[in-house]
């Protein structure tokens, strides 16, 4: 009888659905993991387009799946990146749909200073491969900017100092555009003060700056890491308006500050790269304003020299007229003479004509009768000239068209007419270049003759109706008269 009792198989184990075990599990799971802190090295990273993020965390030996929801993930201070090692902060839970479980993400941050150094120089190598540090990228700064905006809190050290530089400076129009300097708001904030500044209108109710400074004092690392997120670096690379960087004190160094046009190292020092000393400036005007009177007067001090030197080496104007008057004393002394010869040879030939009646008359009569045998064979050789001319002329005529004559004559006549253009225009050229020789000549003229020298202060001196040149001259002379540039004196001598 046992033997029997013995082969009938007896389970008393519950049965359980799928949901019962994996609600079970899930139970123990999150109720033994309910807070946990996970360190390790994020490994792939899923951003789908809900908003969550879905990642791994690994080490050597094993991975933990994570999940961060949208609301969390848009709250956080360091945003997951793979290779980065990080302190994630959450629980643990259960997926039933696929039999996993998985790390429900609260928090997360990088694991120390090496962590974010490492991730900071990732991302420093693939900024500058896209070019955004290259040297050729960056702008010159305005001399002397109009309008400076500044980026920065407005309840800080930094305001006061930046405003207090460029009131000693050069004051200039400063627009203060207000943003958070660490912390989660930073990044979002900067980058849209940047594009804001730029979205401006040039010279409308509220003017564009010429110039960007963005500032912020000394702090650690995390407090300036809100200046090393990719969305700043990209801002200020896209920015139209130069940028002046002054993050930190001289030995903190950020992203911005690589892509930014100018880097100060510090707020004051930006400041002071923004604008000249006034002062300086004004002295530098001044010596300059000096240099070009000094070199202006010396300039015409040489001028005047050169004219003074080129006028000694001009002749005197006795010399010049000297050679010309005494030819026309000359010529004036031969001209009688010469007239006189001339119209006794006129008187001779007039005589050897032999202009006699009776001569003349003999001439007139040779001539008529030479005339009337012309004119008898003048008449048939006309006739016989005419006809030829006429049966020429008859041909030619039954060669010709009427519209090739007017075509001859159009183009000959435009022929013509470009011609008498032509000698127009040469002969006013002509005109205007003897017109202006001969001003030339008369302005000579006067600038030679007595009358300027006279204008000059000097005067001419005539006895007895000649020109007196001495002492002796004068004395002799009954009376004297002086002429002046403005008219004549007459001097009555007094015996």
């Amino acid at each position: 009888m046992m033997d029997l009792f013995d082969d009938v198989p007896a389970d008393n184990t519950p049965e359980f659905s799928v949901a019962e075990i994996s609600g079970a599990v899930k139970k123990a799971i999150e109720g033994g993991f309910s807070h946990v802190r996970v360190r390790g090295e994020v490994g792939r990273v899923s951003r789908p387009a809900s908003g969550h993020i879905y990642m791994d965390l690994k080490d050597d030996r094993a991975v933990l799946a994570g999940v961060i929801w949208k609301g969390r993930a848009q709250g956080l201070a360091h945003r997951p990146e793979e290779g980065m090692e990080v302190i994630a902060t959450g629980k643990l839970t259960t997926f039933p749909g696929q039999s996993k479980y998985q790390m429900v993400i609260e928090d997360i941050a990088p694991a120390g200073a090496g962590a974010l150094m490492a991730m900071l120089e990732k991302r420093k190598a693939a900024l500058a491969a896209e070019g955004l540090f290259a040297p050729e990228r960056k702008r010159p700064l305005p001399y002397l900017p109009e309008i400076i905006g500044v980026i920065t809190s407005p309840s800080g050290a930094v305001i006061r100092d930046i405003l207090h530089r460029l009131r000693d400076r050069f004051p200039r129009k400063v627009l203060v555009w207000p943003v958070a300097v660490q912390g989660q708001k930073c990044a979002p904030e900067v980058a849209a003060a940047i594009a804001g500044f730029n979205a401006m209108t040039p010279g409308g109710a509220l003017p564009r700056p010429d110039l960007l400074i963005v500032a912020r004092g000394g702090g650690s690392l995390e407090d300036l890491w809100g200046f090393n997120e990719e969305i700043v670096a990209r801002a200020a690379a896209a920015s139209d308006i130069p940028l002046i960087s002054a993050v930190g004190h001289e030995t903190d160094t950020t992203l911005i500050d690589y892509v930014s046009d100018m880097r100060a190292p510090t707020p004051t020092a930006a400041a002071e790269l923004a604008v000249p000393v006034r002062m300086e400036l004004l002295a530098w005007t001044d010596q300059q304003g000096a240099r070009l009177s000094r070199a202006l007067s010396t300039s015409i001090s040489q001028r005047q020299q050169r004219v003074r030197d080129l006028g000694r080496a001009l002749p005197q104007v006795d010399a010049l007229v000297e050679g010309p008057r005494q030819r026309l004393d000359y010529l004036s002394e031969r001209l009688p003479a010469a007239l006189r010869g001339a119209a006794a040879k006129k008187r001779l030939q007039i005589s050897e004509a032999a202009l006699r009646p009776a001569i003349l008359s003999r001439r007139v009569a040779e001539d008529r009768r030479r005339l009337e045998a012309v004119s008898a064979r003048l008449m048939p050789a006309l006739q016989r000239r005419s006809g030829d001319a006429r049966r020429m002329l008859d041909q030619s005529a039954r060669g010709l068209r009427p519209e090739v004559l007017q075509t001859r004559v159009v183009r000959q006549g435009e022929q013509l007419g470009g011609l008498l253009r032509r000698l127009s225009d040469r002969a006013s050229r002509q005109q205007a270049e003897r017109t202006a020789r001969l001003q030339a000549l008369d302005r000579l003229r006067e600038t030679l003759g007595y009358v300027e020298t006279l204008r000059r202060g000097y005067a001419v001196v005539r006895g007895d109706g000649a020109v007196v040149t001495g002492q002796a001259a004068a004395a002799k002379a009954t009376a004297l008269e002086i002429e002046f540039a403005d008219g004549k004196l007459a001097v009555r001598k007094t015996l």
